[in-house]
């Protein structure tokens, strides 16, 4: 008799080659969220993991791994396009490998996944990032509930192989995996590869993971097997797994409790004083399966002192999840502060709420152009003094700038340097305009008799303030 372990574990090799499919995916397609446990589930299902691991160092099947043949005969009927190179028959297609794939199906997906330079569908590395890129095309998102059913249908468009898999999907997701050595996980009964022989339908351990079993009920009117469909969908097959006892009578349904909450936008943004954030944060409610909760309230509060408020001008918002479980927050307008503060989503106790980032730039900048020292000699002038004003990261064209000559205490000063008018005399206070550049060049600077440190200060008409020193040797 086996084990619990035999019964739910995956043999080392194949589960690496389930991860390994995940992490190049998430590097290549990063948008469509693959899990290794989905890979997993369909792996489970179509083969029992490779016959229970029994592959070689390099992930290859030990022996063919061949679905029915499909002549029309109970299955779909599929005349041989692969002149029998992968699934030895010439006359019609078999599924092959351990996430079988027919031939033709495989002469499009077929992947490399261990970097042999080969594309083999009887081994597994290969199989599982196939598998991967065929559930991620047409730009799905799987962490959608609605993507997600999409792909397993898409691999096999049977209502009963979707549920067995989403099954042993959330059994996976919930550590149901262990891993354990090649050649002795479960090999079940009654699966998709054609090998059947007779297993009863198992029920629930007691630790409520999937016993023995799982596979499918014969219906492969997908892409990746094909064949019969003989109008059960509702009706598990002999060895499908039975749902967890808190599921209702159909386990594709997602329970519809939150469990969590994840993002679904930019988790950073900035803004400048007074206007508008571009992105708006969003967050999507979901089951422990992964499922979106639907017409459940979602709070986002702002949390910070920079002025920041929602468009109709309080710092809360109540959101209502849409049929997706996504639930986006109200416009943020920021403040005329600038600085950093957080927009805080949150469902009540017993889910993490979900922190977004969020900074305030001042909508105009006052800066000097180079960083010499200001110094002369008595008598003598300063270098060229220039600025630059900024708006909204862009030069502010036309912007008045007045320059003055200040004490310490930001008071007109009427000694040391000065500008000159146009008969000589001094002037410590002018009115600039910047060019169109967003650049404003001070006239000369004298340094005027007397050593000491003074205070030039820059201000624009919004108040944006800049202060230089001059020293006079």
């Amino acid at each position: 008799m086996e084990d619990e372990a035999d019964e739910s574990g995956i043999p080392a090799t194949v589960l690496d080659a389930y991860k390994q499919a995940e992490a190049r995916l998430a590097r290549s397609n990063p948008g469509c969220n693959l899990e290794w446990e989905l890979l997993a589930a369909i792996g489970r299902v179509e083969s029992g993991h490779a016959r229970g691991g029994d592959v070689t160092a390099d992930g290859t099947t030990r022996n063919p791994i061949l679905g029915p043949v499909l002549n029309g005969n109970g299955f779909a009927k599929i005349t041989d396009t692969d002149g029998g190179e992968y699934d030895g028959d010439t006359g019609f297609d078999r599924a092959v490998g351990p996430m079988q794939f027919i031939p033709s199906t495989w002469a499009t997906w077929g992947s490399d996944g261990n970097d042999d330079g080969e594309r083999d569908p009887d081994n597994v590395y290969d199989a599982a990032l196939a598998a991967g890129r065929y559930l991620c095309a047409g730009g799905r998102d799987l962490s959608s509930q609605s993507d997600l059913e999409a792909a397993i249908l898409g691999y096999n468009q049977s209502e009963s192989y979707l549920r067995t898999v989403l099954t042993w999907y959330d059994f996976y997701k919930e550590g149901g995996a262990e891993s354990v050595p090649d050649g002795s996980g479960a090999d079940p009964g009654d699966r998709s590869d054609g090998i059947n022989t007779p297993s009863p339908s198992p029920s629930p351990s007691d630790s409520g993971r999937p016993g023995k079993g799982g596979g499918d009920d014969g219906n492969k009117s997908g892409d990746k097997g094909g064949g019969k469909d003989d109008g059960k969908d509702d009706d598990p097959g002999p060895g499908e797994p039975s749902p967890p006892d808190d599921e209702d009578d159909d386990p594709g349904e997602p329970v519809p409790t939150i469990a969590d909450l994840r993002v679904a936008s930019p988790q950073s943004s900035t803004a400048y004083t007074g206007a508008d954030f571009a992105e708006r944060p969003k967050v999507r409610a979901v089951t422990s399966r992964g499922a979106g909760v639907s017409a459940k309230t979602v709070t986002f509060t702002i949390r910070g002192q920079t002025g920041a408020v929602f468009a109709g001008g309080e710092k809360s918002a109540s959101v209502t999840t849409d049929s997706s479980g996504y639930a986006t927050a109200p416009v943020v307008r920021a403040g005329q502060l600038a600085g950093d503060f957080t927009i805080r989503a949150s469902v009540g106790s017993g889910v993490s709420p979900v922190d977004f980032a969020a900074a305030v730039e001042a909508s105009y900048g006052l800066v000097r152009i180079g960083d010499a020292a200001l110094t002369a000699a008595a008598g003598g002038e300063f270098g060229a003094v220039e600025a630059k004003v900024t708006y909204r990261g862009g030069p502010a064209v036309e912007a008045p700038v007045t320059a003055a000559m200040v004490t310490e205490a930001g008071e007109p000063n009427g000694e040391g340097p000065y500008f000159a008018d146009a008969e000589g005399d001094p002037v410590r206070k002018l009115n600039l305009t910047t060019d169109a550049d967003g650049k404003v060049t001070l006239p000369p600077i004298h340094a005027g008799d007397v050593a000491g440190t003074y205070l030039l200060r820059l201000t624009t008409s919004e108040g944006v303030e800049l202060t230089l020193e001059l020293t006079v040797e």
